[in-house]
């Protein structure tokens, strides 16, 4: 059985609500990994693991194991109302952190969207949870024994959050493929700016090279310019 403390063992659980309240700011041009795979359905059917946790078969719950029975009960009780406890399947060692919505306070009346529900069957409170695991949509479903700390539970393959799962992935796909097209739009354009005859920045180069060529070529024609007008004979210059 995997240890709790094993962060591994958890790796693959995502609940549907999470909170960012320490998000660091990420990069523009990023691409968020997806919380689901493409083909949820086809992946829980045909995985091993997915396979052997959907048949029902029995649980435990595992918080707390180096306290006392009476101790546990009453930890596991408040855990349950809180809307969180944790449970294993004994026949893998899987060991998955259930989180739902807390049950009502002191209301009997039935109910069948309660996630924890303690008036359903006396000795026993039931519950259900829903949360992505290894990229698929699940419902755990199940109940425990209050006394023995053990009861049957299984996964079950969530529809309608696949499917609200399916349009936030297809969304952020499109996203990502639009900044992508967007990108490389300003990538072609800009060389085809660096590529154009009429560049502002190459005629400014040429005509400075042209100006800085002229002015070395200059001054050698003036001085010859100036030097025969100043070696004229005098006798010449008498007579115009």
């Amino acid at each position: 059985m995997h240890a709790m403390s094993d962060p591994t063992a958890l790796a693959g659980m995502l609940p549907f609500d999470s909170i960012g309240l320490y998000e660091q700011p990420k990069p523009r041009f990023i691409f968020k990994m997806p919380r689901v795979v493409p083909d949820q359905k086809a992946k829980f059917e045909s995985d091993e693991l997915f396979r052997r946790l959907s048949r029902e078969s029995e649980i435990r719950y595992t918080g707390y194991r180096d306290r006392p029975q009476e101790e546990r009960q009453v930890r596991f009780q408040n855990g349950c109302r809180e809307g969180h406890t944790e449970i294993a399947f004994v026949a893998t060692g899987t060991n998955i952190q259930l989180v739902f919505n807390p049950s009502a306070n002191g209301y009997s009346m039935a109910d069948p969207t309660r996630e924890c529900d303690f008036d359903k069957e006396h000795g026993k409170v039931h519950i259900r949870s829903h949360f992505i695991m290894n990229g698929v949509c699940v419902r755990w479903r199940g109940w425990v024994d209050l006394e023995r700390l053990d009861g049957v539970g299984c996964l079950e393959y969530d529809e309608d959050k696949a499917q609200m799962e399916d349009s936030l992935l297809r969304e952020q796909i499109e996203r990502y493929n639009q900044r992508l097209r967007d990108f490389e739009e300003k990538q072609r354009a800009y060389r085809q700016h660096q590529e154009r005859p009429g560049d502002p920045d190459l005629e400014m180069r040429m005509a400075s090279s042209l100006q800085h060529h002229h002015v070395n070529h200059a001054s050698p024609v003036g001085a010859r310019c100036t030097q025969q007008r100043v070696g004229l004979p005098l006798g010449v210059r008498r007579a115009t």
